[in-house]
Order: structure tokens, then C-alpha cells, then sequence
């Protein structure tokens, strides 16, 4: 081929630079890279400025950036600890869940504790329901992204780090003796979990045999008696425990379920003294926005990173940690060597109930409204001049009167908790946020709608509006749309009956809801509740969702 024609194909490849990465790919193929550049080169000193700049700028990282990472020529390396160097660390801290918000919120922590202080601890992450993520963790040694976008000292910053913290990772329903062996490291001084907020519970089916136990407390009971029999109840084997579940007094209800396993199980008596007293069960309140894996931008990230990661994950640049603990667990956590926004106190009610009711219950109260509405993300949610209004209304009339703190307080974290949800990097799927919605509205939303009741003599109508939505939501089809619901499949199963039953006697539909005993009570005995659910369910059926939320 002529010098003349070469150049005439670049030339008019350049022009369309889709056909000329797939041109420059054939051509590479053919011959050498550098001697191609350097002839172009030469022609382009001769060409106007753009191409001149064009040519002289294709080197390798542009070759590797725009073929390479698009499998035109060489696969992308993926991330592992082969591609990326790092140490090893003793495993002080078992895991009990692999999703987005613990890589992006207790993994982060203790990467950063690692390298600020003497810390020095890896985390083996167990899997605490049958499908999960961890043979994906196995893959790539635990390594995975962290991007943290946000507002940062009043400025808009996006950072990312890779995490490798993560040691191990363990299936216990593929490898049940490999999780028990993890009560025998010596070096083991720390769980945390988060199994969301229906994770904490108590099936009095598990057995001590079962391999494992269906529960995460059931599981944890079986490791902790394998690690109290392999160390003869040696006192200083005993755990503190950082359940991260968003419930309230989250390690005292993790500790009764545990003696409540011990006393199903007919364990020793110095099995549950020694848990009562080597063994500290924190409560806790965490808060970072987790959006989780950005699947709309992957290639457009990995292509900036230069390696494939299949668990990239995003969060926001806020986070607080809020741990109720004697000074010994602040100690061994030093935290205060950190940047870290982690706070250690003997009370953290009065930070939960802030936290759960404004941030959290305005998530829950969004999701199944703006859901129907035909948003996809929080962010849009809170820009919509309706649902935008909306929101903004029902926390600072039917959610703030109902908490018994400082007024301005509250104000400016109810602002503070609307600009996060504006975060311009951030893109949180509503439907994400609606994984076990039930358990979720009972925790962040109920103790409001309870309280402005008995407060105000009525029910809150945004609130209730909320809930009717939710009903409608756990239809799982809303316009010929089928919705991606994730819960616990008995609600699943009760939804489905009761929406193929009763869709043509609403009221119906609303008791047997209100009945259910995920709400912890009856809530057809709240004066006005049943009735205004029916109506605003109605309305929404009947086409009128937005005049709903107009004339709130």
C-alpha cells in the first residue's frame, strides 16, 4: 500500500472515529506500531494543526485506551492480586455480607484505618444467604474499586481507590467446614454484618447440625460455639460485634438471638456465660449513601481505570459511624487517628433516630411513589417539581414534628439529607433502595405515621399516601411494566394472592395488608388508617397519583 494511500485512510478515518479504531486495529495487526508512527508523523508536519496533533499523540496509552480496553486487539487485565500488588494481613474481622453499602462503608473504614494507624487487619467476607457475590470476590482476591463522588470540603470531588482489605471470602453453604475453621484464628476479634433489616432474626427450625443454619444469628451461634469449645472458653477469644443492620439496638438484638439459639440448641450454661462476658455486642448507626454498581457507566469507568473490575462500587463522599461502646472497643478501633467521621458514645438514640427517620424513612417514603410515577432515581425524585415538593413537604410537616429534638437541628439535617440526594455523581435506582420495602417501611416510616397519629388525633396523609403506593408497588406490575420485587418470598407470595383475590375489592385488599404481622401490629386498630389507605389506593388505580401528590 501506497505511503499516499495510507495516509488518505487515516485521514478520512480520523474524520469517523468509530471506523477508525476499527481501521487502526486491522492496520496494527499488519504492521509495527512505532514505524507507523513515525511516518505519520513526517506526514502530518505537513498537514494542518489538528492532524498534525492528532498523529503526533497516538502512543501506547492511546492505542491501549481506545483498541485495547474494547477487545479490538488485546483483552484488558483484570483486576487481581497478580495485577495489582498488595500485602497480606492476618484476618481480624469476619464479614457476614459481601454487598455494595459494607465494601463501600466498613470495608473503606478499615482500609483506611489500616493505613493511617497500626491496625494491620484483613477481612474474610462469609456469605450469609446461598447466592451472593462471593465467588466473584474469589475471582478477583477480594480486590475491587471504590468510588467516592460527592461534595467534599464545599467542593464536587470524585476519588476512587482500589480496596484490598478483603483477604478470603467463603461460601458456608458450598464449604461449611472452611466456615467453621474460621472460629479457630486466634487473630479473629471482630464481626460485622449487614443482612438488611430482616436479617436479625430467629427460625426455630435451625438445628446445631444444620450445615449451616438458614439465619445469620443461627450461623453465627454455631461459629461462636466452635470457637468457645477449640479455645476451652478461653476469655480473651471473645468477639466485639459491629452489626450494621439498620435496626434499632442492633448488637443487643443480635446477642438475644444468639442466647435464644443457645437455649434452643440446649448449649452449656458456660457457653452463655461466656458470651455474656467476653464478648461485646456494639450498637451501631451507619449512614453513606450507596448507590452500588454503576452499570450505566462501567465501560466508560473501567476504560479510565484500565482494567476490568466486575464489582466496581459507588458511594457517596458523606459517611458517619456511630458505635455505643465502653472506651476498650474505641482502643482497639483507633479511629481517631483517622479522617474519619466516626464517633464512639455511650447513647447514639438521639443520632439513629435522626438518621432512620429523616434520611432513611424519606428514601422509603419516595421509592414505591415515584416508582409509579415513572422515575427511576433519587435523584431525579427530589428534582421533580412534584414528587420534588412532595418529599421535601412530608419530612418537615408529618416526620420532624414527630421527633423530640432541637427544631433547627433537625431542619438543617433535613436540608443537608436533600442536597445529598441531589449528589450530581450519584445515580441510586429506586428500585435498589425497595429490597425488602415491608421491613423497611415498618423500621423508617411506621413509628412516624404512628406518632403524628397519636400526636394529632389523624393520620398523616403524605405518609399514607406512601404506604397505599406500596401496596400498589407490591402488585410487581404497574402499566404493563413488570416490577423487580426482592423480598422475602413469603410477603412475595401473600402480595400476589391477595392482588389476583381481592383487586376488585380494595378494602379487602387493605385489611388483610394492614393484618399482616410484618407490621409488629395490627394496624387496622389505628383510627382512620384502613380507610384513608383504601381511598388513596383507589386513587392511585383510578389514575390519579399525581393529583394525589398535587393537592398534598
Amino acid at each position: 500500500m501506497s505511503t499516499n494511500k495510507l495516509f488518505k485512510m487515516f485521514y478520512n478515518s480520523f474524520l469517523q472515529p468509530q471506523s477508525f479504531a476499527r481501521r487502526f486495529a486491522q492496520f496494527f495487526a499488519q504492521h509495527m506500531f512505532c514505524k507507523w508512527k513515525n511516518h505519520c508523523t513526517n506526514l502530518a508536519s505537513n498537514t494542518n494543526s489538528i492532524l498534525k496533533s492528532a498523529f503526533t499523540y497516538f502512543d501506547l496509552n492511546l492505542v491501549s485506551r481506545h483498541l485495547f480496553n474494547r477487545k479490538h486487539f488485546l483483552r484488558m487485565n483484570e483486576l487481581n492480586r497478580n495485577t495489582h500488588k498488595t500485602e497480606q494481613l492476618p484476618i481480624r474481622v469476619l464479614q457476614f455480607g459481601e454487598g455494595n453499602f459494607l465494601r463501600a462503608f466498613v470495608n473503606y473504614a478499615i482500609q483506611t484505618l489500616n493505613q493511617k494507624s497500626d491496625f494491620n487487619g484483613g477481612v474474610c467476607v462469609v456469605q450469609p444467604i446461598n447466592n451472593g457475590l462471593v465467588d466473584m470476590l474469589k475471582q478477583q482476591d477480594g480486590l475491587y474499586t471504590l468510588y467516592l463522588n460527592g461534595i467534599k470540603n464545599g467542593e464536587a470531588v470524585s476519588e476512587n481507590q482500589v480496596i484490598s482489605c478483603i483477604q478470603d471470602a467463603i461460601n458456608p453453604y458450598s464449604d461449611f467446614d472452611l466456615y467453621k475453621k474460621q472460629a479457630y484464628n486466634s487473630d479473629l476479634r471482630f464481626i460485622v454484618s449487614n443482612t438488611t433489616e430482616a436479617g436479625i432474626a430467629f427460625n426455630a427450625d435451625d438445628q446445631l447440625s444444620d450445615a449451616p443454619a438458614s439465619s445469620f444469628p443461627g450461623k453465627l451461634t454455631q461459629l461462636l460455639f466452635e470457637r468457645f469449645n477449640h479455645f476451652n472458653g478461653a476469655a480473651d477469644k471473645g468477639l466485639i460485634f459491629l452489626p450494621c443492620e439498620l435496626i434499632d439496638k442492633n448488637g443487643t438484638q443480635l446477642r438475644e438471638m444468639i442466647l435464644k439459639y443457645a437455649d434452643l440448641w440446649n448449649l452449656s450454661e458456660d457457653f452463655v456465660n461466656w458470651i455474656h462476658n467476653h464478648n461485646i455486642f456494639c450498637n451501631t448507626l451507619v449512614d453513606r449513601i450507596v448507590p452500588g454498581y454503576p452499570k450505566d457507566k462501567i465501560a466508560q469507568l473501567q476504560e479510565e481505570l484500565g482494567y476490568k473490575d466486575n464489582l466496581i462500587v459507588e458511594g457517596e463522599q458523606f459517611m458517619l459511624w456511630v458505635i455505643e461502646s465502653d472506651q476498650s472497643v474505641s482502643e482497639e478501633l483507633p479511629f481517631e487517628q483517622t479522617d474519619l467521621n466516626v464517633i464512639f458514645t455511650k447513647d447514639l438514640t438521639p443520632y439513629r433516630t435522626r438518621k432512620v427517620r429523616i434520611l432513611n424513612g424519606a428514601h422509603t417514603t419516595m421509592v414505591p411513589l415515584a416508582y409509579l410515577y415513572g422515575l427511576r432515581t433519587v435523584k431525579e425524585t427530589v428534582e421533580n417539581d412534584v414528587i420534588g415538593r412532595f418529599i421535601s413537604k412530608v419530612i418537615a410537616t408529618e416526620i420532624i414534628p414527630t421527633l423530640d429534638m432541637p427544631l433547627e437541628e433537625q431542619q438543617s439535617f433535613a436540608a443537608d439529607v436533600m442536597d445529598r440526594f441531589k449528589n450530581p455523581y450519584i445515580k441510586h435506582y429506586l428500585i435498589s433502595i425497595a429490597l425488602n420495602s415491608i421491613s423497611k417501611y415498618k423500621t423508617r416510616v411506621l413509628p412516624s405515621l404512628l406518632q403524628y397519629q397519636k400526636q394529632y388525633g389523624e393520620v398523616p396523609k403524605g405518609l399514607v399516601l406512601s404506604l397505599a403506593a406500596l401496596i400498589c408497588f407490591y402488585k410487581g406490575e404497574w402499566n404493563a411494566e413488570q416490577i423487580d420485587l426482592k423480598d422475602d418470598q413469603q410477603l412475595l407470595d401473600f402480595f400476589q394472592q391477595q392482588w389476583e383475590t381481592n383487586s376488585t375489592a380494595i378494602d379487602v385488599l387493605v385489611e388483610k395488608t394492614l393484618e399482616l404481622s410484618a407490621w409488629g401490629l395490627n394496624l387496622n386498630e389505628v383510627e382512620g388508617l384502613a380507610q384513608a389507605v383504601t381511598s388513596a389506593v383507589e386513587a392511585i388505580l383510578g389514575g390519579k397519583l399525581e393529583k394525589s401528590l398535587m393537592n398534598y
